[in-house]
């Protein structure tokens, strides 16, 4: 299974971050409706994709202490 974090759109693709922090150009046609920027997504053993909630919030997470934390 493989992860990516959707870093921006251009065009008709995602462009996405892979684990190794290098970039891929997803077609937006093979991603779930509704997917943004910031979004992690995660490659089915089937090529499908889906979204993974849990990794989008603890990221988020992350960052809002890390903001707190250079604001404080």
């Amino acid at each position: 299974m493989k992860k990516y974090i959707i870093d921006r759109f251009e065009d008709i693709y995602a462009v996405c971050e892979k684990e190794d922090k290098s970039f891929i150009h997803i077609p937006k046609s093979k991603l779930p409706e509704h997917v943004k920027e910031g979004d992690c997504i995660i490659e089915n053993k089937d090529g499908t994709f889906s979204v993974d909630v849990n990794e989008r919030l603890e990221r988020e997470n992350r960052i809002r202490e890390k903001m707190n934390h250079l604001f404080e």
